[in-house]
């Protein structure tokens, strides 16, 4: 059965309320079609093999369908699934084995066209070279990892980190910048 134009109309927001009202799995394959692709992306970015990938992007809308209820509607809901994948993926590598976690890795393409903005300072990173740069990002925690792509890869703002983290601005912006620090020691200590 096809869904109707008028529940593919629908905000992100009031399909999610129409799913977990009904408990409707029909309407939440219409937010699958429309999230499956970027959730899939994120999930390839941590396992760097596509049909690790896809098992990541099936447990992330498995465990999305049980808690979707707990989306509040505090911030857009692709900014809430965004980091309900960040997390699942995040703690999928620390699940792993060393082993499993070298293999992970990010696609860096961004990396080289980081954004400026007024409060951050990135010059340190204009003259680090890509490759060092994905080793350097390898041998930082997950979570350290996560808040810098986060800001320089996926160029989300202070306020939507905020969002997907749940703390606050100052908390972002010293963690952005303690991450950018243990980055730059890891890439001067280790790399040069």
């Amino acid at each position: 059965m096809q869904p109707s134009n008028n529940i593919k109309k629908l905000s992100d927001e009031d399909l999610v309320s129409a799913i977990v009202k009904n408990n409707d799995t029909m309407l939440f394959e219409v937010l699958y079609d429309r999230f499956s692709t970027l959730v899939y992306n994120k999930c390839y970015g941590f396992a760097k093999d596509g049909d690790e990938a896809k098992d990541l992007t099936q447990d992330v809308f498995l465990k999305l369908f049980v808690k979707l209820a707990s989306f509040k509607g505090n911030s857009k809901f692709s900014t809430w699934l965004y980091a309900f994948t960040y997390n699942h993926c995040v703690n999928y590598v620390t699940r792993n084995t060393a082993k499993k976690f070298e293999k992970q890795s990010v696609d860096y393409a961004d990396i080289e066209n980081i954004s400026e903005d007024e409060e951050d300072d990135s010059s340190d990173f204009n003259d680090m070279r890509v490759d060092k740069l994905k080793k350097a990002l390898d041998l930082i925690s997950p979570d350290e990892k996560m808040i810098l792509l986060l800001k320089y890869q996926d160029s989300l703002t202070i306020k939507e980190i905020e969002s997907v983290l749940g703390v606050g601005e100052s908390a972002v912006k010293m963690r952005i910048k303690r991450a950018k620090a243990k980055l730059l020691t890891v890439y001067d200590n280790n790399l040069n």
